[in-house]
Parts: structure tokens; sequence; C-alpha cells
């Protein structure tokens, strides 16, 4: 009998000692215990924004698009100024009037399992008018792109444009994006217009 209730004892302190923290008596102290548990995903994120430069387009949220942007009032022969960003005539390209922003754009990624990415773009849904294409920045600089410095931009959702490789995570980018005027003549070849472009972050 003895025997038993000192093992019955003895099971009682083992079970206040392990399962018991958030009590006692007999002391000034208790110390319970917490499990933390979380699920981790790795995220990425994209983001434009307006360029720094004076005068650069402003780039708000969209309403059929996430962000948009308006030159305003163009023309084929670069007399009117637009509403933003600078210009160049077709005696400076040697080709079509050409009004152009800067712009920025800021990757951020997290929880990924390397830091290698590539920022791509591509026009998604192209203009309405024939006589206008978007241009882009052709050596992929925060520099100003000089009068025959900027490339059309890729139409073909398959070959996308690379406008940045190996960018720092949460630090804006500077590039340019403009509209290309043809100094052409028909039917049909003015009016308001739009086209979109699609950018794609992708790291790996």
């Amino acid at each position: 009998m003895k025997r038993m209730t000192l093992a019955i004892f003895a099971a009682l302190l083992l079970a206040s000692t392990s399962f018991a923290a958030t009590q006692a008596t007999g002391t000034n102290t208790v110390a319970p215990t917490l499990q933390v548990s979380a699920t981790i995903q790795s995220a990425v994120q994209l983001t434009l924004s307006t360029g720094a430069a004076a005068g650069s387009c402003a780039i708000s949220a969209g309403t059929t698009t996430d962000f948009q942007m308006n030159f305003g009032t163009v023309d084929g022969m670069a007399i009117n100024n637009g509403g933003c960003g600078s210009k160049y005539t077709p005696a400076a390209t040697g080709g079509n009037a050409i009004y152009y922003t800067e712009y920025r754009f800021t990757p951020s990624f997290t929880s990924q399992a390397t830091s290698n990415n590539t920022v791509t773009a591509y026009v998604s849904s192209n203009f309405s008018l024939a006589n206008v294409s978007l241009v882009r920045d052709t050596a992929n600089s925060a520099a100003v792109p000089a009068a025959n410095g900027f490339s059309a931009m890729s139409t073909n959702s398959g070959s996308p444009d690379t406008i940045a490789t190996n960018a720092t995570s949460g630090t804006a980018v500077s590039r340019y994006v403009g509209v290309s005027i043809a100094n052409t003549n028909g039917a049909g070849l003015t009016g308001a217009t739009s086209a979109t472009v699609t950018f794609t972050l992708t790291v790996n």
C-alpha cells in the first residue's frame, strides 16, 4: 500500500511539472510556453511610377489596366509639344517624330531561391491607328536616349524585350518609353488611340 501511494505521488508530481507550468504553488514564478507557427510563401511585386526627370509623363492607376499614362496631343511633325515628356522631330531622328518620357519600375521579391531576375516588356494590345507605334530606349539605360536611340517595342508575347537583368529588389529602375508618329498620310490616321504594354518580372 505504501509503495502504491509513493507511486501515485510521484506520478502526480511528474504531471504537475510537465503540464502545469501555467500555475504553481509555494513559489513566486511560473514559465508557460507558447508554440508559434506560420506558413511562409514566396512573393513578387512589380510596380510602375512616374520618372524622376522634370516633365515626365505621370503614371497613375488605370481603369482597364493596372497603370496608365497619356502623352496628350502629338503629331507626325512634332509641332505639338505633347502634354508631357520630350520630343524629337523627324529631322532629328531621320524618320518619325518621337515623343518620349522617363518612367520607373520597381521589382520586389522575397523568399525566392535566388535573386537572379529579369524584367521584360512587350506590346500586348497595339494602337488602333496605323501611323503610331510604341518605342523604348534601345540601350536599356537611365540616360536620356539620343534621337536615334529608340527601338520598336516587341509585339510578341513569346519574345518580349528584356529591359532589366538582375535588378535589386525594392530599388526603382529608370527607363524610357515613347510613341513614334509616322509622317505619312491617308485615311483614319488621326484621333485618340491607346496601346497596352505588359511588363513581367521573373525571379529564377
